[in-house]
């Protein structure tokens, strides 16, 4: 890794911790609440591609390991890792890699900006909803000991919020990509 690769690392792991700041919404029926972290994962992805976004969010975990209060609501240390959201916190790692794996494979140097822009969207939803949820409820299942339609019924909950994440990582991603591309091409 350059210099270059450890800022933009660094950058976004930066850009989820400071998603922490904004408050955890709670909701009744599930235990784990909404928060805008994810959609640094997936900035992460779309933006660095497979190798540093997953930098990145690895690098975010270890803060979290070492205990410093980076995850919303001011949580951290490794109390967090016998908790309910655990398995959407290790499930940050794939979905960054598959988020930037797919992006550096269908979005990266692609002159077409409304293709381009479509095949960030598709990455974000790959890695940021898909991978993100099928950790998320066996992190549930395993934890919090809830039956696997309890678990997938209460994260659909969190679909419409995560679509939206997914639009504005790609329209971020886009943008970057425009004006200074980032992702590695893949063929």
């Amino acid at each position: 890794m350059n210099t270059r690769d450890l800022v933009l690392v660094s950058l976004f792991a930066a850009i989820i911790v400071a998603l922490g700041l904004l408050p955890p919404i709670t909701l009744g029926f599930i235990p784990v609440p909404i928060t805008a972290q994810s959609l640094g994962v997936m900035l992460a992805g779309t933006i660095l591609g497979a190798r540093r976004g997953t930098l990145s969010v690895a690098l975010v975990i270890l803060l979290v390991i070492i205990g410093l209060p980076v995850l919303s609501g001011g949580r951290g240390g490794l109390a967090v890792f016998a908790g309910p959201t655990v398995g959407f916190l290790i499930g940050w790692l794939p979905a960054a890699f598959v988020t930037g794996y797919l992006s550096e494979r269908f979005a990266a140097g692609r002159a077409n900006g409304f293709a381009q822009l479509a095949n960030l969207f598709i990455a974000a939803v790959a890695g940021g909803v898909v991978v993100l949820y099928a950790c998320g409820i066996v992190g549930m299942m395993l934890v919090a000991g809830l039956p696997f339609m309890k678990a997938l019924s209460g994260s659909l909950a969190f679909v419409p919020g995560d679509l939206i994440k997914a639009g504005v990582a790609a329209l971020a991603a886009r943008a970057v990509q425009a004006g200074y591309p980032l992702l590695p091409v893949r063929s």
